[in-house]
């Protein structure tokens, strides 16, 4: 009997104990049973079982026979059987048959099969129940038997045999057994082509499949021309795979892939180890898992020498959202809403409010404006759809990556740092550019360019709007979900979007004057914390060598803009001298830089309050064995949301004494630099990137918390007695 995975510790020592009595019980039952092991002991009176054969047998041919489970329905309750791994609770059919000498029976042969999810009020069970692989109403087992070339079919006689099996209603289960005797060819010859029909066919293609420390990985080919509708792969290896685990699976050319997180009972030392005995994983692929007579195939798949041989990536059919993806409509007001939040941050701020007042300076011309205004909004939707489309692609190519995905990149984060340079250079009067200058007007590709930017030194940010919708892009078709970073981008570009086709907000403006420079000169000083904050993350990742020719390659375009600025303050021609000073900088940046990197893995734990422990799947699942209450974060460096609420709400002494006292375990997971197993884990919540939060009381599944956190909601919850968490 397979037994339900992820239970708590009272509730596997519960199941344990029923176990072993169980196993007593059929200990003391055999010891007084009667010497033909083929006695009755149960009846099968809940669903009763025939046996046919198709005709006779035929020396040196296969002979089919029939297993006919027929439920009753007299008592008004639904009863059902199992397929052969029950899933994580039930019973498998044991069948004995009495064959002549050399008849070999072989392996039963199962329609394809149901799921069905029995909740379990108050359990930690993941995803709510126990799912269990069954069949409701009529349906027949084959049994094929191999007849020896040399048998002797006239003597062979009546086949005879004993059967165990399972009976379950909704609320009870009755063990059923019963002796058989093969019926006469003539009462069934016209059911077996049906029946036959109903089995799932085996695939005349091998499957592939790989093992990793979490998921099985399981690769059907299938032509593409065959329609999957709302599919389920059925797994017969018994305790590989979590059941009720939700799957995702991905269509490639003609391959189907499946990934299944691995099962957690029983716990092994090493999940490689567990792993490794594993010869061939064989099942079913339901097509219409759910419906009675669902389609579907088998396979038997063989380990691949290389998982490249397993295809990664392809069209997202089914995924293991934890939860029903909300209505697109509000989707689309979660993202505007969560541009409309980015406009606030240090790194776009400064850049807004230059454009508006390069917008007043420019005059009250109201196509000017409007032309302005639509510029800047279509080069920021434009750079959000860009972003998200690589990163979907980069999914369905395999890549675990999320939001800011770009930022784990040194080279990336080295630009950004130049680039960042430059726009604080600007502010401070160094030299002028006509996209941010106040003094240069404004012109629609100068807006167009300036919305490209604001939006590229946007992504290090996400907000409590922005985590439901682009969670829900990662699992929608192309299209929506694309919609979905559109107006995240409409967002951002609303204010500036507002300015130009609202007079009255552009009146309100304050009039052009002198204090403009000045003011330009004070916004260069968060644009100044945001270059110091990408030179921390530039030695994060790339390291200090790294770090270090980054900072040489934009001190030699500071003197090279520097010296724009002279020219241009002299009514010359500037730029061709730019490219003279920067060029040899810039080539030796893109020779150095690369041969310096040194991927570093940033230790967030080592500075926190809470010595946290690292994220992995097996410390996850000791931790929440313990016990004990467990507090789990994902960061990144590169994520300005994150080290806000680190600062001011996770490195608090309040907050450390408050776990202190309740025990609670802490755990971060850093997803600074690409990780596959945290990028899987964080799109398994539902979520786009980070900052994500999660708290795990001992008697619940989880609890997904805010991307704002404060102290309070972190103190309240270790303050909550265990079991009493809602």
């Amino acid at each position: 009997m397979s037994v339900a995975r992820n239970f708590d510790p009272w509730q596997r020592a519960l199941c344990a104990w029923l176990i072993a009595c169980l196993a007593f019980g059929a200990a003391f039952l055999s010891a007084f049973a009667p010497a033909n092991a083929q006695e009755a002991q149960f009846g099968d009176e809940k669903i009763a079982v025939d046996l046919f054969a198709d005709g006779a047998p035929v020396a040196g041919a296969e002979w089919m026979l029939a297993l006919r489970f027929t439920p009753e329905t007299q008592s008004g309750e639904e009863w059902h059987g199992y397929w052969s791994n029950p899933g994580d609770a039930g019973q498998g059919m044991e069948l004995s048959l009495n064959l002549p000498d050399g008849w070999e029976q072989g392996e039963a042969l199962y329609p394809v099969p149901q799921t069905f999810v029995q909740p379990l009020e108050g359990s930690a069970v993941t995803n709510g129940g126990l799912m269990n692989h069954i069949y409701k109403g009529a349906y027949t087992v084959l049994v094929p038997v191999q007849v020896p070339q040399d048998a002797d079919v006239s003597a062979a006689g009546a086949v005879t045999g004993f059967v165990r099996y399972l009976a379950c209603s909704d609320i009870l289960c009755v063990p059923q057994d019963a002796k058989l005797i093969a019926r006469p060819p003539s009462k069934s010859p016209s059911q077996f082509p049906r029946w036959r029909a109903q089995i799932a066919p085996l695939l005349d293609a091998e499957a592939r499949f790989v093992i990793d420390d979490t998921k099985l990985r399981l690769a059907v080919p299938l032509p593409e021309s065959v329609t999957l509708d709302n599919p389920h792969a059925f797994i017969a290896n018994t305790q590989l795979v979590q059941y009720n685990a939700a799957q995702i699976i991905r269509r490639t050319g003609d391959w189907v892939t499946v990934e299944i997180p691995l099962s957690d009972w029983p716990k092994a030392e090493d999940t490689a180890d567990r792993a490794a005995p594993v010869a061939e994983v064989s099942g079913i692929l339901a097509f219409n898992d759910g419906a009675a007579g669902g389609a579907g195939l088998r396979f038997v798949a063989k380990p691949s020498a290389k998982p490249s041989e397993v295809p990664s990536g392809g069209t997202l059919i089914t995924s293991s959202a934890p939860s029903e993806t909300p209505a697109i409509p509000l989707l689309i007001l979660a993202a505007l809403a969560g541009g409309l939040i980015l406009n606030i941050m240090p790194c776009v701020f400064p850049i807004l409010s230059i454009k508006a007042l390069a917008l007043a300076k420019a005059g009250g011309e109201e196509s000017t404006a409007r032309s302005d205004a639509l510029a800047y909004t279509a080069g920021v939707v434009i750079a959000c759809v860009a972003l998200g489309g690589v990163m979907l692609l980069l999914r369905a190519g395999g890549e675990q990556v999320g939001w800011a995905f770009q930022l784990q990149s040194p080279g990336v984060v080295a630009a950004l740092l130049v680039l960042a340079v430059v726009i604080t250079v600007n502010f401070a009067g160094l030299f002028e550019l006509p996209q941010l200058s106040v003094t240069g007007g404004s012109g629609k590709t100068g807006s167009f360019a300036t919305g490209l930017l604001a939006a590229f030194v946007a992504t290090p940010c996400t907000g409590p709007f922005m985590a439901a919708a682009l969670g829900a892009a990662l699992l929608l078709p192309p299209l929506p979900a694309l919609m979905l970073f559109a107006a995240l981008g409409l967002g951002l570009a609303l204010p500036f979007l507002a300015l130009g086709f609202i007079p009255a907000l552009r009146r309100k403006l304050p009039k052009p004057g002198a204090w403009m420079e000045r003011f330009r000169r004070i916004m260069a000083i968060p644009m100044a914390l945001t270059v110091l904050a990408l030179v921390w993350l530039t030695v994060q990742l790339g390291g200090r060598p790294f770090a270090l020719i980054a900072l040489l390659v934009c001190a030699g375009i500071v003197i090279a803009l520097g010296v724009v600025g002279r020219l241009q303050r002299a009514g010359k021609m500037a730029w061709p001298a730019f490219g003279l000073i920067a060029a040899p900088f810039l080539l030796f940046g893109a020779f150095a830089m690369p041969a310096s990197y040194a991927a570093q893995t940033s230790d967030t734990a080592a500075s926190s309050i809470h010595d946290p422990r690292e994220y992995s799947a097996d410390a996850l699942a000791e931790a929440r064995a313990s016990g004990q209450p467990v507090f789990l974060w994902f960061t990144a460096d590169w994520c300005v949301t994150c080290k806000v609420n680190e600062s001011v709400a996770i490195e608090r002494e309040e907050v450390r004494a408050a776990f202190e006292e309740a025990g609670v375990i802490t755990m971060v997971g850093d997803w600074t630099m690409r990780d596959e197993a945290i990028g899987m884990f964080i799109a398994e919540q539902g979520a786009a990137g980070v900052p994500l939060y999660l708290w795990y009381d001992p008697q619940s599944s989880g609890e997904q918390l805010p991307q704002v956190l404060t102290s309070d909601m972190l103190i309240e919850r270790a303050e909550v007695p265990a079991g009493d968490q809602r």
